[in-house]
């Protein structure tokens, strides 16, 4: 199974009013990252910007009209980039995004975003296991607040984690969680299905 982390930037957080994204980068560990920036669509007139948001990602308005590209040819380059691969974020709202870029594009998502979760369930990560990955991905020099470095640091992170759970049960430790079940298949509480 080909691994793809996804990330994106967006004008703000919801919170903070209406969102949109503009810029999605993609890694996995195989290949460097990939990222596009995105040139405000139509639909997106009077959504909000916070300068909060620009102060973390340091991408200007100007900038996304300047060297963005449109909805549309984001979307066909990001499907063609991503094909059949298991797509992971480490925030809910990069599946919120992809939605909205989706919609502007008059298309349907590529892919289903998974989140991270999903893989350290599956691995039957624990806690110290989590923060030893943590530590090695950040150890890393990539552009935070970035889509494509933090699509590079979440690969890095996964890439770490399956190391640090294979050597741990090479050693005949047992993993924290039983893999046949994630919470993939048991949404958290609070979170409607």
């Amino acid at each position: 199974m080909t691994i793809i982390t996804i990330d994106f930037e967006a004008s703000c957080l919801p919170y903070h009013g209406r969102s949109f994204p503009i810029e999605v980068g993609i890694a996995s560990a195989r290949t460097p990252s990939r990222s596009w920036l995105i040139r405000p669509h139509e639909d997106w007139a009077g959504w909000d910007w916070t300068s909060e948001a620009q102060s973390l990602h340091g991408i200007a308005r100007d900038q996304l009209y300047r060297d963005g590209l449109p909805a549309d040819r984001v979307m066909a380059e990001l499907a063609a980039a991503v094909d059949d691969a298991r797509v992971f974020a480490d925030s809910y709202l990069d599946a919120q995004w992809l939605g909205v870029l989706a919609s502007a594009a008059g298309t349907a998502p590529p892919v289903e975003i998974r989140h991270v979760e999903e893989v350290i369930d599956r691995l039957g990560a624990d806690d110290a296991d989590i923060a030893r990955a943590q530590a090695l991905a950040n150890a890393q020099s990539f552009a935070r607040h970035r889509a494509g470095g933090d699509a590079q640091w979440l690969a890095a992170f996964i890439t770490a984690l399956e190391a640090i759970v294979a050597d741990r049960e090479r050693a005949g430790e047992r993993p924290l969680f039983d893999r046949v079940a994630s919470r993939a298949d048991h949404p958290p509480i609070g979170i409607a299905a």
